[in-house]
Parts: structure tokens; C-alpha cells; sequence
């Protein structure tokens, strides 16, 4: 599942470690989900979406979305 992680947290200006934190997992987990080696679970997608201010479709794309 391709997902924008990597660009919302770089616009808040924070590290992977800083989203790490304010999620609750490690560094290594945020970037595996960025890079699409690990789909989150539902209730961190939504810890995800919860912290971003966002709807979790506006961060998780599926395959559709994504080639749209």
C-alpha cells in the first residue's frame, strides 16, 4: 500500500524519529512503513491519521488511488 508519510512529515519538519515517537513505534517502523516494506496496522493507521490532522485515505493510497 503506497501511502505519504514521508511528505506530510516533512512538512512539518520532522525526522522519522520525531513521527516515531508521536506515534508510539520505532524510527525503523516508521520507515518501513514509508518505503512500503511493512502496511501498518489498522490501529496505527489511524494513530497515523490522528496525529497528521487527516482522514486515513488522505495518507494510505491502495492500488487504485495510487495510479490515479
Amino acid at each position: 500500500m503506497r501511502n505519504r508519510l514521508k511528505e506530510l512529515r516533512a512538512a512539518e519538519g520532522w525526522s522519522q524519529a520525531d513521527l516515531a515517537e508521536r506515534v508510539g513505534v520505532s524510527r525503523q517502523s516508521v520507515n518501513a512503513v514509508e518505503t512500503g516494506k511493512y502496511d501498518p496496522s489498522l490501529p496505527l493507521a489511524f494513530e497515523f491519521a490522528r496525529t497528521f490532522g487527516l482522514p486515513i485515505e488522505e495518507i494510505f493510497l491502495g492500488d487504485r488511488q495510487a495510479s490515479d
